[in-house]
């Protein structure tokens, strides 16, 4: 139950009502209402309508949550017909951004009432994430639409998709180059030595007191300093690449790997000792499992490190090719569009290559602590 008069709901139908009195665009030198076009004036209509009849029955069961997201679909279709047949002028339509302002306490109510279902339906759980994106990039396209914002300054979502499928040949051989080659081969690479490293240290511990400094000053570094210094030794192929993600990504695995095999416990070491058991049985079977979590936390961070490794890289020398070549390369030329489609792929793979590692996170380490208290 939202609460006895559900004040979102009431708020949306407000400044969708008061939006009725104002212009939503001019046709011509004409100021025209939502009913100049009758098909986004009826969605509007029908947006309102399906909100008085949940305020009426306030249920918040699965059933009205998805009702309600069925009046949030409808209405944010309005202002998208209203600004394509529609001269809007920024704030001269200004019953059109009244009522797109009251949708997004609609769309907080539909996200709210889906999240509450979502408790014991795993697609609806994804499916609240997934209308939160959806909501950003609705309100980014209205507003770079509706207010004409030149695509210089800030394209709107359907030009950067259109300039997706337009170079979608040319994307995918900058991602080949970018991620394939650059960072799947630096991060396995970088995080590869520091594991190994850190068994080492762990092992010797004489040589934590020569290289937990030596790690600190060299993650000071910063990347522009040391990635020319990589092209000069490799040269201009992903190899000076791959080299600049493996300094980057060598000590944060060293230093979690080191922290969590520190992390067992003395009952858990005495324990092993009373088995008659090794170094390396405790190793294998205590100390690793409890550095899990630790280990997982470092391939995380640097899996965002190498994918901005590897673009930054790619400023300083590369082939015709790859993700950090084609944003300096078609900002020169205004093809801003161009560099923002770039940003969005690797934006996306970034989100899944850490969506990835933080899956099989949860799959190895269900046993860990903050797994038990989610559940």
């Amino acid at each position: 139950m939202a609460g006895r008069y559900d004040p979102v709901l009431i708020i949306f139908m407000g400044f969708s009502l008061v939006s009725f009195w104002f212009p939503v665009g001019h046709d011509g030198n004409d100021s025209v209402t939502w009913w100049f076009d009758i098909r986004a004036g009826a969605l509007v209509a029908a947006s309102v309508l399906i909100a008085g009849i949940q305020l009426y029955f306030r249920v918040t069961n699965l059933t009205f949550a998805l009702f309600v997201t069925l009046a949030l679909i409808l209405g944010v279709m309005a202002p998208l017909l209203a600004i394509d047949t529609l001269r809007t002028d920024g704030y001269e339509a200004i019953g059109l951004w009244i009522y797109v302002a009251g949708l997004g306490f609609l769309a907080w109510r539909a996200m709210a009432m889906l999240s509450k279902a979502a408790e014991f339906n795993r697609l609806i759980s994804f499916a609240v994430p997934a209308l939160f994106g959806l909501w950003l990039l609705y309100l980014w396209q209205v507003v770079t639409t509706g207010f004409g914002v030149p695509s210089v300054l800030l394209p709107s979502p359907g030009q950067i998709g259109d300039a997706i499928a337009a170079n979608g040949e040319t994307l995918y051989a900058d991602f080949y180059q970018t991620v394939i080659k650059s960072v799947l081969s630096g991060f396995v690479f970088g995080c590869g030595s520091g594991f190994l490293v850190a068994i080492l240290v762990d092992r010797i511990p004489f040589m934590q007191r020569g290289l937990l400094p030596l790690g600190s000053l060299v993650s000071a570094v910063p990347i522009v300093g040391i990635a020319p210094i990589m092209v000069m030794w490799f040269g201009f192929d992903w190899e000076s690449k791959a080299a600049v993600i493996v300094v980057m990504t060598f000590f944060p695995m060293l230093i979690n790997t080191l922290a969590g095999l520190q992390a067992t416990g003395k009952i858990e070491k005495d324990l092993m000792r009373s088995y008659a058991a090794g170094y390396w049985q405790t190793l294998f079977f205590v100390r690793l499992p409890n550095a899990l979590p630790f280990i997982f936390n470092a391939l995380k961070i640097n899996s965002t490190l190498a994918m901005i490794g590897a673009i930054v890289a790619e400023f300083f020398g590369t082939p015709i090719v790859g993700m950090g070549f084609r944003i300096s390369t078609e900002v020169g030329r205004m093809n801003v569009d161009i560099v923002w489609a770039t940003i969005a792929v690797a934006a996306v793979v970034g989100s899944v290559f850490y969506g990835l590692l933080a899956l099989f996170e949860k799959r190895l380490t269900f046993w860990h602590a903050s797994y038990r208290r989610a559940r």
